[in-house]
């Protein structure tokens, strides 16, 4: 355990000196305050931009306030999911590559110690990012649109932070077997899969974790929904993630 603690703070170190616990939190910083400030000045935007026919811009009403905050955190499936793939391709890769990897394990240190401790930091930097994220939005939206209710705010944010994990959490496991970019694009590709699924089939796979980003927006706009199985779903497809890129490592890197 203590082992385990050990490199859960040598990964955070790593986070800070690769400016990743800077840069990642500063992007979903910028896509959160975006959101709020171009819902509200977008008929200012449009009229700068020119050509904007006569009329089309007088039935033009402010979202709700509730609505903005969702689509800023809706933000996060596409940006923010690929950037946090770009900033964890190599969690795994890169000891592999270094041979860091043997080094680890031949110390009393097991490799699902090893794919733990490393899941745990990156979870680390997205709490981070996530939460930086909608506090911008959160505050640009009431500074410019209306109140929020916190308690959904908050809901809204575990859901779709969830939903952001498990990107991150394929991620890991693709880092494990693959190199690089690879392992990002492997990544996203699982996610889209899942996400174009459940659009198609959105009654079959409501089960499914891709329906926390749905669930994320309803509970903004609507109120609460069923979310025992997404989450469910959700904290299986994470375990496995992390039991799984366990078993690579332990199979790549053991010593002869």
């Amino acid at each position: 355990m203590r082992n385990g603690w050990i490199l859960y703070k040598k990964e955070l170190l790593e986070t800070l000196r690769s400016y990743k616990l800077l840069w990642i939190p500063i992007v979903f910083l910028i896509l959160g305050v975006m959101q709020p400030i171009s819902a509200y000045y977008l008929p200012e935007i449009l009229k700068q931009a020119g050509e904007v026919p006569p009329g089309l811009l007088d039935s033009y009403t402010v979202p709700a306030a509730g609505q903005v905050m969702a689509e800023a955190l809706g933000q996060y499936g596409t940006i923010g999911m690929l950037v946090l793939a770009l900033g964890t391709m190599n969690v795994l890769a890169g000891e592999r590559a270094s041979g860091t990897a043997e080094l680890l394990l031949v110390r009393p240190l097991s490799a699902a110690a090893i794919a733990l401790a490393k899941w745990a930091a990156q979870l680390t930097l997205l709490a981070a990012a996530l939460l930086a994220g909608a506090a911008g939005a959160a505050y640009y939206t009431e500074a410019l649109i209306g109140g929020l209710d916190y308690g959904a705010v908050g809901s809204a944010v575990l859901l779709y932070g969830l939903w952001l994990l498990c990107g991150l959490s394929l991620t890991l496991l693709f880092s494990a077997w693959l190199r690089g970019p690879a392992a990002a694009c492997l990544a996203l590709l699982t996610v889209a899969v899942l996400a174009v699924a459940h659009s198609v089939l959105p009654h079959a796979l409501s089960w499914t974790p891709a329906s926390l980003s749905g669930l994320s927006a309803q509970a903004l706009t609507e109120g609460g929904g069923k979310i025992a199985g997404p989450v469910i779903s959700a904290v299986l497809l994470i375990v496995l993630c992390i039991g799984g890129a366990a078993l690579l490592v332990r199979r790549q890197h053991s010593p002869e």
